[in-house]
């Protein structure tokens, strides 16, 4: 077989082109006559999405941003497993004096435990086993587990007032990343990429690093994934190791050279489809091939650590210079948002202590405190903090009463979704300032609450976008990120 490269097969031939045409218009004459047997006999052979998703109507990209935005990117540090309140961020120095005492049934309430600890006969009082002093002109207290990011605090924005409906790891996670407890809906960083746009052609809008070797609860994909919007804005997953993006690496013994006209090719063949059926979904396809030829490029250039000077891998410390850990990608994260990726998602599990707290959450703040108060110092010497938002936290916090057996060594706690600590830094929040408060206990809100839907409704806004104008129609309703809730929480706004 000769190959020649000096014309171009698919114009020559445009017989080929034209019959195939000829073909799309008999079966779109079937598609559109949606009543025909014809159409419904096609519809068992392509699958009725590519079908009927002719019919839907389609969704405009919203013109946004709304307003101008605060933050030009987001970075979100999430702990995954509910890392306990009393250890890190929440001060309750009424607790020491109350050692192995019972929760009293008047802060408990009404509240449902979870299946772990409901069993148990006796719910006795458990004083964070750590000390806490104040830092920075912001006199913010803060566990002697986080000497780093006690440098920073005067950077921080606290909530001490977070709430969530959740109980349980997944559902709580994904509230916490979609706005619903079930699965299925469009992630943040999918909301983001979808409202917004891109800054940066080469690489995804929304891209996810989690910690290698981590152990706890499972994450799965879905955590990032689209949804019912568009497959181009899903979370893209880079890991560690030679092929930090799966599949995008050319085959062995292949150089390359003639795949840029294959894309060409597959295009006009795509285009071809579109122009029949009108499924955006192939539109979607287009742009992720063409964007995954291009990160051949920019995804080699960016996970190249080389050039980065000693003394920033210094900063984030010895871990960084591991590729895959949480102190590694933080740095990352950080070289990922110079080149303006919009929405950078870390996940670091490994905070669920039900039991041997103490020793489990010091491991947790070693390998997690220095690179987190480095990606802030980090971002600020360069000037990025003031356009970029940074946001620390997990899915729910701690109980004050220990899960199992309390001694004066060790103890564990449990689930609590009443309150709990996250804070943010950056874009658009007020620097060096605590909202919210929670009881001596830290079981009940008692000024501020902040629910899951307002954080979301308030990032939203630091990005420039009014939660309840962006939308997405979907099996006959619209849909948001907020679902039918949330408002922005004006006080945490500079």
């Amino acid at each position: 077989m000769h190959h020649h490269h000096d014309h171009d097969p698919l114009r020559s031939n445009n017989q080929d082109l034209k019959h195939t045409e000829r073909q799309m218009d008999r079966r779109q004459f079937l598609t559109k006559t949606s009543l025909g047997l014809g159409a419904a006999a096609l519809g068992s052979l392509l699958g009725a999405e590519s079908l009927f998703g002719a019919q839907k109507p389609l969704n405009e990209v919203p013109e946004l941003p709304h307003f101008l935005p605060k933050a030009k990117r987001i970075v979100y540090l999430f702990q995954s497993g509910g890392p306990s309140q009393f250890e890190t961020y929440d001060y309750k120095p009424k607790l020491a004096d109350m050692f192995g005492q019972e929760l009293p049934a008047s802060v408990r309430g009404n509240q449902r435990l979870t299946a772990m600890s409901a069993q148990q006969s006796s719910l006795p009082i458990a004083p964070s086993k750590y000390k806490f002093d104040q830092y920075g002109e912001s006199r913010a207290w803060v566990s002697e587990l986080m000497p780093h990011t006690a440098e920073v605090v005067d950077d921080l924005c606290f909530i001490k007032s977070m709430y969530t409906e959740q109980i349980n790891h997944d559902p709580a996670i994904t509230f916490f990343q979609t706005g619903h407890q079930l699965p299925g809906r469009p992630s943040i960083g999918s909301w983001l990429s979808y409202g917004l746009g891109s800054d940066n052609k080469n690489l995804p809008n929304f891209i996810v690093l989690v910690s290698k070797n981590g152990g706890g609860q499972p994450l799965y994909a879905r955590l990032w994934g689209n949804g019912f919007l568009p497959t181009e804005h899903q979370g893209v997953q880079f890991r560690s190791g030679k092929d930090p993006v799966l599949f995008l690496n050319n085959p062995d013994h292949y150089d390359g050279h003639d795949r840029e006209q294959m894309l060409k090719y597959l295009k006009q063949l795509n285009e071809v489809q579109y122009s029949t059926y009108g499924d955006p979904e192939i539109n979607a396809r287009i742009a992720q091939y063409e964007m995954a030829f291009r990160m051949q490029t920019s995804v080699p250039e960016v996970t190249d650590m080389s050039d980065e000077p000693d003394h920033i891998f210094d900063m984030y410390g010895p871990e960084s210079r591991n590729p895959g850990t949480y102190a590694a990608n933080c740095l990352m994260a950080r070289r990922l948002l110079e080149k303006d990726v919009k929405f950078v998602q870390l996940y670091h599990r490994g905070w669920d202590q039900h039991a041997g707290l103490p020793w489990g959450i010091k491991n947790q703040c070693k390998n997690t405190d220095q690179p987190t108060a480095a990606l802030i110092k980090d971002l600020k010497q360069r000037g990025m903090l003031e356009d970029t938002l940074v946001i620390w936290g997990g899915e729910f916090g701690r109980t004050v009463y220990s899960q199992g057996k309390l001694s004066e060594k060790t103890y564990g706690r449990d689930h609590h979704p009443r309150c709990f600590t996250m804070w943010m830094a950056g874009a658009g929040v007020k620097a060096g300032f605590t909202y919210g408060q929670t009881d001596d206990f830290s079981y009940n809100i008692v000024k501020d609450p902040v629910h899951v839907h307002d954080f979301h409704a308030t990032l939203m806004h630091l990005m420039g976008i009014d939660h309840e104008r962006l939308t997405f129609k979907h099996q006959g309703r619209r849909y948001r990120l907020t679902d039918v809730h949330g408002h922005v929480v004006k006080d945490l706004l500079a």
